[in-house]
């Protein structure tokens, strides 16, 4: 064939092209379960830091099976439903209208883990929330994003804006008021706050609203107690 027809060049590259699709597609599927693994030691490590626990990745899975004594998806109605509280996508079941609970034995007190999901200023926000076994009482957080400002929106995930959370209330006389993130000298009436990231007031207050709706579905949860 002669290599400088038109052919021969639509031929090749139409190889090359199949060849690489092939190799792409071979290394990804080669790195899934890799990929996976990184992803639930990820999950796993989220929620113990959530109740305080901060351990490396070769730890991660024994004391996450330490400490994690029940998990369970519950609906609207605050009742034990079907599913895997930890493989499920949370945005899924929140949109299914199931809710992850993860129930951890701290020093001989129980603590319930909830599943938090939201929106900051540049994508997807996340975290995970543990109350006492009061079910009101926070005992920890844990929060994280996919891309938020650096030294601004992405301080919600240091520990200096996590820890104002330990000991606030998200029920107030019996009713569910959350927990305001609010600019920092500020306040907010009739529910528990905390200062916001000065600079980072769009991803503040997705963390808010974050809190607000995310919480809102456990409420009869929360209540059953």
């Amino acid at each position: 064939m002669n290599r400088d027809s038109n052919v021969y060049t639509i031929l090749y590259a139409s190889v090359m092209v199949v060849l690489v699709a092939v190799l792409l597609a071979f290394t990804s599927e080669s790195l899934r379960s890799r990929q996976k693994l990184n992803e639930d030691t990820d999950r796993r490590q989220q929620i113990l830091r959530s109740i305080h626990v901060s351990v490396s990745g070769d730890e991660t899975e024994a004391r996450y099976g330490e400490l994690i004594r029940e998990t369970y998806l519950v609906n609207d109605a605050g009742e034990k439903t079907e599913g895997d509280a930890f493989a499920i996508d949370v945005v899924k079941a929140f949109e299914q209208h199931t809710y992850p609970v993860f129930v951890a034995n701290v020093d001989g007190q129980t603590k319930y883990v909830l599943a938090l999901r939201g929106k900051g200023l540049w994508g997807a926000i996340w975290g995970y929330i543990s109350l006492d076994d009061d079910r009101n009482t926070v005992f920890g957080t844990d929060f994280s994003h996919s891309g938020e400002t650096p030294g601004l929106g992405a301080e919600i995930a240091t520990t200096a804006f996590t820890a104002q959370f330990g000991g606030k209330h998200v029920f107030r006389d019996g009713v569910f008021r959350s927990i305001a993130v609010v600019k920092p000298g500020r306040s907010s009436q009739g529910q528990d706050y905390v200062d916001g990231i000065s600079g980072g007031t769009l991803t503040s207050n997705g963390v808010n609203d974050m809190l607000l709706t995310s919480l809102g579905y456990y409420t009869a949860f929360l209540k059953s107690k």
